[in-house]
């Protein structure tokens, strides 16, 4: 409370708002208790692995073509031999539908494509199942299209980005390759480390703050997250911040506290700044497959997401989770992680996407 006070004192000249809200908020706060210092020294930081740099990132097929190398060894290098040569015929189809539901791309979207490829089979005759590739990529690339990527940031100042997600996944991490690149488009950064019930989570987010050379607002483990994410929207204003971005706790989704504590900070967030969040982007773990749907249809329910960023992709071989995200959600995904490396967090292309998992070279075909 007291450091909450602090920054009230030193961002006075802001805008005055109502804090009457925030304060029952605060009187009502959930029952989880602050770590005090003891604990909190013996629970520890979690290791923070660097995120090399690179002199000249930016977006290049090769990128794309070794973070897809899993999925593309699961499913369509296997294709070449499925398809050569052979008639078209129900076996071929119920091969196809295996390699589909290997990497995950799910029950309901691998059935859709399944009845697209055998509706244009019967209108178009190929001579055989060769075919079917150039067909499968087609339609894989019409899914990933049906919504448009805009910019992460538009034009607003402050530009507010809310993240979410469920620990684990890559959100800490996800926040940093971000704020990296940001700051190289000389903008100027704020991150806000409303993730308060995860000990030492504020700590591991002001590590990254430091590496990547942009401003923190934080509080004492266990304080309110809304409180938090107040003082960082006034921060923000105060300083003519151009992008803020907000850290959220991350337990699982399925407790409903959390959801709570969630919708809190939106309004919060919300009422503070017009027109904020502009972005509510969801980072889901690409390894997990059809387990990423079930969390982002959840956190769907509680909040106005407006995109997913899918991490780890560079590791999984159930990455055609993918286009289950894509049609179930209605939502478009807009980065990726393709590794380790700042510029292995690339803005979404389904063309790149589906030119690298198609890649002649790597399938031979």
């Amino acid at each position: 409370m007291a450091q909450w006070l602090s920054w009230r004192k030193k961002f006075s000249s802001a805008p005055a708002a109502d804090t009457s809200e925030l304060g029952s908020q605060l009187a009502s706060e959930s029952t989880e208790m602050a770590i005090d210092p003891p604990q909190q020294e013996a629970v520890g930081i979690e290791p923070v692995e660097e995120v090399p740099e690179s002199d000249s990132p930016g977006k290049s097929p090769g990128i794309w073509r070794r973070g897809l190398a899993q999925l593309r060894r699961v499913l369509t290098t296997p294709l070449g031999e499925l398809f050569r040569r052979r008639p078209i015929s129900e076996e071929v189809f119920a091969e196809l539908e295996e390699s589909l539901l290997g990497a995950d791309v799910g029950v309901q979207v691998t059935t859709q494509l399944i009845e697209r490829l055998r509706d244009r089979c019967r209108r178009e005759k190929p001579e055989d199942a060769s075919a079917l590739r150039a067909y499968l990529k087609e339609e894989i690339l019409a899914l990933l299209q049906k919504f448009p990527v805009p910019p992460l940031v538009g034009e607003p100042r402050p530009w507010v980005i809310l993240v979410v997600g469920v620990n684990g996944v890559g959100k800490t991490t996800t926040i940093a390759k971000l704020a990296a690149r940001f700051s190289r488009e000389r903008k100027k950064v704020l991150l806000v480390a409303a993730d308060t019930f995860r000990a030492a989570a504020s700590e591991q987010l002001e590590i990254w703050a430091g590496r990547v050379g942009v401003d923190i607002v934080k509080h004492q483990s266990g304080a309110s997250p809304a409180a938090v994410a107040f003082d960082g929207i006034r921060a923000a204003v105060a300083r003519k911040t151009d992008v803020v971005i907000v850290d959220t706790a991350g337990r699982l989704h399925t407790k409903s506290p959390l959801m709570e504590e969630l919708k809190k900070i939106h309004r919060i967030v919300a009422r503070e700044l017009s027109g904020a969040p502009h972005e509510v982007l969801l980072v889901l773990d690409a390894s997990t497959g059809q387990n990423a749907l079930q969390q982002a249809l959840a956190f769907q329910q509680a909040l106005p997401l407006t995109g997913v960023i899918l991490a780890k992709m560079d590791g999984s071989a159930k990455g055609g989770m993918i286009l289950a995200v894509t049609e179930r959600l209605g939502l478009p995904v807009r980065c990726v992680g393709l590794g380790e490396k700042v510029e292995d967090l690339q803005d979404f292309s389904a063309v790149e996407f589906v030119d690298a998992l198609f890649s002649p070279e790597e399938a031979k075909v």
